[in-house]
């Protein structure tokens, strides 16, 4: 009896590198949703393929981010056209902020945008994240604004986001939700974990009665010389693994 020739998957589609990638940025999806901080199919996590090529992966449009995979996320290129066969579609509007940071960036190779309630929450507050917890010390450290110009479809407010980001690691989107980048979607996570608790913090501090208490600005300036001299990454680096084993617990499918 022949043996039925074998099917070929994304896996064996692409090298070792992407991979990897695609495997991170699947569990960024899952625990994005796992934290609640997902949108329904709305938003975005985008990240790099390694090589020469300008080509990122993205989320099927459609899918939700606890369904997302390795395989199932659809490679596209900056102006997000599928440049690799897909059964799947993306939202082309939905890379519009991703890619204009992507191009900018090359430190950026992994670009997270959630709309989060508590961060959305801050965005709409003129005054922004507060310095008044170690959260937010941390957020405060390499953050940057960008106020609300519609919903993100215009190329012509790419060079403006672009310019309000800077050499940051996160944004608030007034109006709109946070963004964080990373070198990893491992460093984007974290990111994005810091911004948004620092938030939800200041939201649950808020709701009290009582005057909140601000950090001294020479506590917040010492804290970013802090944060510059001891992090670099490192944190990511820890957390990740047990994230993921956290994750494996749970629904180790992320990874097909």
């Amino acid at each position: 009896m022949t043996a039925s020739p074998k099917t070929s998957t994304i896996r064996d589609q692409v090298s070792a590198e992407e991979w990897q990638t695609r495997v991170d940025l699947a569990a960024a999806y899952r625990l994005v949703a796992l934290w609640g901080w997902d949108d329904l199919i709305f938003t975005h996590i985008s990240a790099r393929v390694p090589g020469g090529e300008h080509h990122f992966l993205l989320n099927p449009y459609g899918m939700m981010f606890e369904e997302v995979t390795a395989s199932s996320l659809v490679k596209i290129d900056l102006a997000g056209n599928k440049v690799t066969e897909s059964p799947y579609f993306v939202n082309p509007a939905g890379f519009t902020i991703h890619s204009a940071v992507h191009a900018a960036r090359e430190d950026a190779l992994c670009v997270m945008h959630l709309h989060t309630d508590y961060g959305i929450a801050v965005s709409a507050q003129k005054a922004g994240l507060l310095p008044i917890s170690q959260p937010a010390m941390l957020a405060l450290a390499s953050l940057a604004y960008h106020d609300y110009e519609g919903l993100a479809l215009n190329e012509a407010e790419k060079p403006r986001l672009v310019a309000d980001l800077g050499d940051k690691s996160r944004l608030i989107l007034r109006n709109h939700g946070l963004l964080t980048v990373g070198r990893t979607a491992a460093e984007a996570f974290l990111s994005m974990f810091l911004l948004e608790r620092a938030c939800k913090i200041q939201i649950l501090a808020q709701s009290g009665s009582g005057e909140l208490v601000r950090i001294p600005a020479a506590v917040v300036r010492l804290v970013e010389s802090q944060v510059k001299a001891v992090t670099v990454g490192q944190g990511a680096a820890l957390t990740w693994p047990g994230l993921l084993r956290k994750l494996d617990r749970i629904d180790p499918s992320y990874k097909e």
